[in-house]
This record gives structure tokens, sequence and C-alpha cells, in this order.
């Protein structure tokens, strides 16, 4: 098993009157890791899905007597896909409240505040976590450099998800993919009422995966797919929540010639973009190599920041005669640029750039040094 850099993390804060969150996609690996804890918490437990009607039904009563009657001796209570309870957030609350030295683990494979408003009810109670697709800080643990650079081609295509990493075959990889969209992409979406056209997100989805690295103007997605803007912005706003992509805003703070009003997007993996286009040629083949490793170098980055603890606002950085840097990191009073180049060609700083940041760094980062930018 894929060791998770989390897991520690979450041994150290289960705490009596503590609830930890767990967040990430469908099939990242949450129940595994739960599995994984368990085997380390000596303890009495008790482990329940929200996927269980009768669970839904106690675990959603907001009544202190049923709760403690169901929940009984336990001082350990794990709850797999939490979001389909109704008020967890509530019921959550009046459990660590109510119920002395009552420990919580709760994991979701949407936002919890996108229908249970989990964010208000346990502040101050909660420790939070994303569980992302396998990072490469995680591989280190169990292969050498040598192997990290020679899976990074496959990884481009194929991405991370655990049952793609530890598939061998090529066409198993794919099958994984293809069932990952087609069983889990939409299961959370079409649960919510402000979903009515589900054909319509396969059709922003792909328009949005050939635009990697590019300002999507909303309103040229909204006309190609025939929506109105306003539900595109749900659409993908919802997407966002349920970690399929992740979107950008443009920096500024100078310039009036810099670009602000559009979006960058990235999917959270490669292999589901090159899945949702039913693209999966080799490297030497394609016309999208700087989009995959540009999309592959940003979500690895996210994985570091949150698993290293690094503190960062993410931005890009474009002005509109066309001066770009593809990553900006704003943090500790100052601005990291990034520049993603699949090639070892030299880059120079955009001259704006330094002048009008004088506290800014810039960094090329290739084939030679991208695995210190990630790992």
């Amino acid at each position: 098993m894929i060791p998770r850099l989390i897991e520690e993390d979450i041994l150290a804060k289960l705490q009596p009157n503590k609830a930890i969150v767990i967040y990430g996609p469908r099939q990242v690996g949450k129940t595994t890791l739960l599995k994984a804890l368990l085997t380390k918490i000596q303890e009495d437990y008790l482990f329940v899905s929200g996927e269980d009607n009768f669970v839904r039904a106690w675990l959603g009563s907001q009544s202190i007597d049923i709760l403690k009657q169901n929940i009984g001796t336990k001082r350990l209570l794990i709850i797999d896909e939490a979001q389909k309870i109704d008020q967890i957030g509530l019921n959550l609350k009046l459990i660590i409240d109510h119920i002395e030295n009552m420990k919580v683990i709760a994991t979701g494979s949407s936002s919890f505040e996108l229908a249970n408003q989990i964010g208000e009810p346990l502040v101050g109670r909660k420790w939070q976590y994303i569980l992302y697709p396998i990072s490469q800080i995680e591989l280190n643990l169990i292969e050498q450099k040598f192997q990290t650079i020679a899976n990074l081609p496959t990884r481009l295509i194929y991405g991370a998800y655990p049952l793609v990493i530890t598939s061998e075959s090529l066409d198993e990889k794919r099958e994984i993919l293809h069932s990952l969209i087609d069983s889990h992409l939409y299961k959370d979406l079409l649960e919510f009422d402000e979903i009515k056209k589900s054909a319509k997100i396969l059709d922003i989805l792909r328009l949005m995966a050939f635009q990697i690295g590019k300002e999507v103007s909303l309103n040229e997605i909204a006309t190609q797919v025939h929506l109105d803007l306003r539900t595109v912005e749900k659409y993908l706003d919802l997407l966002e929540k349920v970690f399929v992509i992740k979107r950008f805003f443009g920096f500024s703070r100078n310039l009036r010639k810099e670009i602000t009003k559009n979006s960058r997007f990235y999917f959270f993996d490669n292999g589901i973009r090159n899945a949702l286009i039913n693209n999966f040629n080799a490297l030497n083949i394609r016309d999208d190599l700087g989009q995959l490793w540009e999309n592959y170098l940003v979500m690895e980055r996210l994985k570091k920041q949150s698993y290293k603890k690094i503190y960062a606002n993410n931005y890009f950085w474009r002005t509109y005669d066309k001066k770009e840097i593809d990553f900006i990191e704003e943090r500790d009073g100052h601005l990291f640029g990034f520049e993603f180049k699949w090639s070892n060609k030299k880059v120079k700083a955009p001259k704006e750039w330094l002048e009008s940041y004088q506290n800014a760094s810039f960094e090329v980062i290739n084939q030679d040094n991208f695995l210190g930018f990630i790992s």
C-alpha cells in the first residue's frame, strides 16, 4: 500500500471532542486511509457509511438521545461518505458537544459546505484535510529517483489515482479512468437540484480540457454549450467542490494592463482529463504536451503545499501584451513566479514583472529541476 502523508498528522490530532474531516475525490483512497488508521488506533470504534439508509436516518436525526443510543459506549465514530447525511454539521456538533470524550473522523467526496454547512457548526471543533490523488512526495517513499523519471511519461498521461498507479497494464489504467468518469464523476453532482442538464457537464469539461494554461472565457463556454452564463458558473463551482477541477485567478497589484477578468482551470488529475477527451497517445505524438506538463506541475505543487503546510495564495500572471508567468505563489510577504517548460530552453523573466514587483523572484521549472518543485 502506498503510504499517505496525512496519516500521522491525523493520528496526532485525533482528540476527544474534536472531529477530523477528510475531503477528497471519489476513489482517491479515503476508505483505505481509514482502514490504515484503524490498525494503529487501539480503541473500540463504530464505523458507518453515509450510503446506508439506516445510518442516514439516525445520524441525521438532530436528536441527542437517538445519537447517543446508536453510538452506545463507543468513543470513536468513523463516518464514510458523510456528505450524504442530512445536516451532518449540526449532528456532529451535537455528538461532539454532548457525548464526553467522543472522537469523530468523517470523510466526504464533495465539500461538505455544498449541502450541509459543516463549516459553521464545527468552528473550533474540527481539523480538516484534503486527500489528493497520490502525490510525488508519497511516491518518493516507495521508489528511487530513476524510477520516478522512468514513470513520468505514464503519470503525465494516466495520472495518479491509487488504482491507476498500482495497475501495471495500460489497458487496465484506461478502463479504470473511464469507469471513474462513468460511475463516479457525476455521482455527487447529480444529487443536487442545481444540476438540471447533466449531459452538459461533459461538454463543459471537454472544452476545459483543451484550455489548460489558457484564460477561459465563460461567455464563450456558455455560447458553445448553449447554456446561460449563470448556469455555467454554477456548474464550474460545483465541479470544483467535488474535486474535478481547480480554478486560478490572475494576479494584479500595480499594472493596469494585467489581466484579471478571466480565470484558468486545471484538472485535479491528468488521467481524468485525458479520459474525458479519450486521448492516451504517447508523449512524442501529442500536441498538448505543454498542457499536460503544466497541469501535472500545478497539481503536484498544490499537493506539496497541502501536505507540507506551505500557506500560499496561488495565481497566474498575464498582461494584455502577452507577457505571462504560469504560476505565482504569494507567501510570507514575497512573490514567487514559476514558468513551466518541458524542454530545457532558457527563459528570461518578463521585465514588467521584475520592475513592478521588487520583492519577486522568477524560476523556470523543467525536467531537470521539477522534483525539487513538487517534492
